[in-house]
């Protein structure tokens, strides 16, 4: 990649109007996160239904691979992506993609179980990359417009793949094992165009930094003061936030089960009609929250609208089940609500944290702590399913964890809200 501080589009960038800025920076960075997702979960289109290994299903077992790799990728974050440097991103998200692209390739080759490494293979590497590209929108006075966009990149593109991987098998006849590597080398181009779009993007301004408080790399002792300063709110909303990751993979993760047990198994572009409209209500409810001036303000909107959506999901798993609403308006109500909470961890709210309380240093930080914790939470539910209770269906366990995240989950975020409220009035008068 070239310097972007001698490119002539980056200069454009930096003197072009607002509107045109944002617009520019909100498009590629979806579009990059878009490409990105379909080296990591197209995998899941496919049901594996008849492999079995250990007493445990194969798709169980490379969706643990998967998320173990995620997961331990988040803990190894909090120190590479709170001290990464600006111009070692690009090069960055490119190695760390084709290593996952790498890895499917010899999960194609390698026949299974021996191949569920490969999982772990990929899953680390991409468990490095949101990070690295949600530098580039943080700390600007658009960074909820910036975020949002980025944020439901993920939603969109999970039924996107994932309708991707579904035709690739029923319309092209790609078996199961070669689908996933077969759609990243139909997504490359793309992701090495947007790659090279989003690093032209400029750093913060001046007026930036003012508004949102600049932006650097934080080391061990910075991180350290960090979560001393505010280790109570940082355990609860973590805490909401492990229910949430749970919750959202397992949508993800087995949503083509779920969709075959309501009857839409020979559906692929279920998927991408169910998650379009699910981007557009997200996108719309968190880029409304740039209008919030005040950012301790701003901060306690996002605690609300992360509650709202808990309360969303409870409400509308309620009305499915007593046959009020039927199962495709059910799941654009739950992955409304779900991503009202989830989206916000993953952009907005910690950037209006920082900003809130005028602290130096980086989102990526105290992000790749709540998502370590948040994936180990995703782990225990699939071993819990597996080996706890492995009569119950699908359904059932979504079911049941729709009204466990909705009533637990509202009475955590609610309580974190009210802590950060006491913090910002004993900040701003210590006496």
């Amino acid at each position: 990649m070239a310097n972007r501080s001698v490119s002539p589009l980056t200069r454009r960038l930096e003197t072009t109007n607002a509107f045109v800025f944002t617009l520019y920076a909100a498009i590629t960075g979806f579009c990059l996160y878009t490409s990105i997702y379909a080296f990591r979960k197209t995998f899941t289109a496919a049901t594996f239904d008849d492999l079995e290994y250990w007493g445990v299903s194969y798709k169980v077992w490379l969706i643990t691979f998967q998320v173990v790799g995620y997961g331990l990728a988040k803990f190894a974050g909090i120190k590479i992506i709170s001290e990464l440097q600006p111009n070692a991103r690009a090069r960055g998200i490119l190695l760390m993609v084709g290593i996952a692209a790498a890895s499917w390739l010899l999960f194609a080759i390698v026949p299974p179980p021996y191949n569920l490494i490969f999982l772990f293979t990929n899953g680390f590497p991409l468990g490095m990359v949101w990070g690295m590209v949600f530098q580039y929108m943080e700390g600007r006075r658009m960074t909820e417009v910036l975020g949002a966009a980025l944020a439901v990149s993920f939603i969109f593109s999970g039924g996107l793949c994932r309708t991707v991987g579904a035709f690739l098998m029923r319309d092209w006849g790609v078996s199961p094992f070669w689908m996933p590597f077969t759609a990243a080398c139909i997504f490359t181009i793309p992701f090495l165009v947007f790659l090279w779009l989003v690093d032209r993007i400029p750093a913060p301004s001046a007026l930036d930094e003012a508004l949102r408080t600049r932006r650097q790399p934080m080391d061990r002792k910075s991180r350290a003061d960090f979560v001393a300063t505010f280790l109570p709110g940082i355990v609860l909303f973590v805490i909401v936030y492990v229910l949430l990751t749970a919750f959202r993979d397992f949508r993800e993760n087995f949503s083509s089960d779920v969709w075959v047990s309501l009857g839409y198994g020979n559906s692929p572009e279920i998927f991408t009609k169910t998650e379009t409209p699910v981007s557009l209500a997200v996108l719309t409810i968190m880029a409304s929250i740039m209008l919030i001036k005040n950012n301790k303000v701003a901060l306690m909107a996002n605690h609300l609208i992360i509650m709202g959506g808990m309360v969303l999901i409870g409400v509308s798993t309620l009305l499915y089940e007593r046959e009020a609403i039927n199962a495709p308006v059910w799941m654009v109500l739950i992955g409304t609500g779900l991503y009202m909470g989830y989206v916000p961890f993953n952009s907005i709210f910690f950037d209006r944290l920082i900003a809130t309380f005028r602290y130096v240093g980086t989102v990526g930080f105290i992000m790749y702590v709540a998502d370590a914790f948040g994936y180990l939470g995703s782990v225990g539910v699939l071993f819990y399913k597996e080996f706890t209770a492995p009569d119950m269906s699908y359904i059932d366990v979504f079911i049941t964890g729709g009204y466990a995240l909705s009533i637990v989950g509202s009475l955590l975020i609610l309580a974190s809200m009210w802590y950060f409220h006491w913090k910002h009035r004993k900040w701003r008068d210590p006496s």
